[in-house]
């Protein structure tokens, strides 16, 4: 994770998390419309801030809305699952994976905002929704900073798949704190705003328990599935698109400036990615000079000719 970027991330993540703990404070709920503004604000901030210190360059922000798009048409497809399932994670999952944790939960955010407003279901459980997808998306990105830039393979597969099985019960288990908070039928499981903390917390493990559990499975199962049938292309194609979005300059051996010229094609093997980026590859690198483009960059050739010119005016 980028340092700025993961600072700014992990802020964001703080208010999130302020919002879901929030029923266990005993302090009831907090209103609808301000808890909306909050998770589209956290959601546009952390976007304009990617865009404002360059981090997110215009091709991103592209991409971005493109895979946001697509993924937004997915949910809007199946939008009430099958049990817990939903195609939205697919995107989410592979995009932070390939792409890092700020952009996964940014496509996360808004994938699920897109998607809201595609089918109307822009309500209160929004701005939770917001951040559990998003967070999604984070989580994915984290484990994928350990690719180092490599070709993604079918151990990458695996390793997402798994994410997608931890990620389909912990965006349930998110979740079910804002749907607990309408359970007040049973005394044992149910919800109240006079509940202490450690009580709280009792309750809402044996609702999860009793009544998601079997309900995330599916959610866990399909995502492991998706990623199993798609994630490699997926993750192919969000590589080399990565290669496309930055390049970097490599000086000569020596360090020195004189030989750094853009170059069409890397110099480096093709699996080569510079220290510090994630799945961005060199696409410029230095150019050997040729024995008149070298005599020329010393001046040599222009000197001779000079002296060619001043012998033809004397003669």
């Amino acid at each position: 994770m980028r340092g700025d970027g993961g600072v700014i991330l992990l802020l964001i993540s703080l208010v999130g998390v302020v919002l879901f703990l929030w029923p266990f404070s005993g302090l009831g709920l907090p209103a609808a419309t301000p808890a909306l503004a909050i998770g589209l604000g956290t959601a546009l901030g952390l976007l304009a801030l990617e865009v404002g210190t360059r981090r997110m360059d215009s091709r991103q922000l592209a991409l971005l809305a493109a895979l946001g798009a697509v993924d937004a048409g997915l949910r809007a497809a199946l939008v009430t699952g099958i049990g817990g399932f939903s195609p939205i994670f697919l995107l989410v999952l592979c995009g932070g994976y390939a792409l890092g944790p700020e952009f996964g939960f940014l496509l996360g955010a808004c994938s699920l905002l897109v998607s809201a407003l595609l089918t109307g279901g822009l309500g209160p459980w929004v701005p939770y929704q917001l951040f559990a997808v998003g967070w999604v998306g984070a989580v994915a990105g984290l484990i994928g900073m350990r690719r180092a830039g490599r070709r993604p393979s079918r151990g990458d597969v695996l390793l997402l798949a798994g994410v997608g099985v931890v990620t389909g019960f912990g965006f349930g288990a998110v979740m079910d704190v804002w749907n607990w908070t309408f359970y007040y039928s049973s005394p044992q499981i149910g919800w109240s705003s006079h509940l202490a903390p450690l009580t709280a917390l009792e309750h809402f493990t044996k609702y999860y328990v009793v009544t998601s559990v079997e309900y995330d499975a599916f959610r866990a199962g399909g995502n492991a599935l998706m990623v199993a049938i798609f994630g490699l292309p997926v993750l192919a194609a969000l590589h080399r698109l990565s290669r496309r979005f930055s390049g970097e300059w490599l000086g000569p051996p020596h360090g020195g400036v004189a030989g750094m010229l853009p170059a069409l094609a890397s110099a480096q093997s093709p699996d080569y990615v510079a220290t510090g980026h994630l799945v961005v590859p060199a696409l410029l690198a230095p150019v050997d000079r040729g024995p008149d483009e070298a005599r020329r960059a010393r001046g040599e050739i222009n000197r001779i000719s000079h002296q060619s010119d001043e012998a033809a005016t004397k003669t």
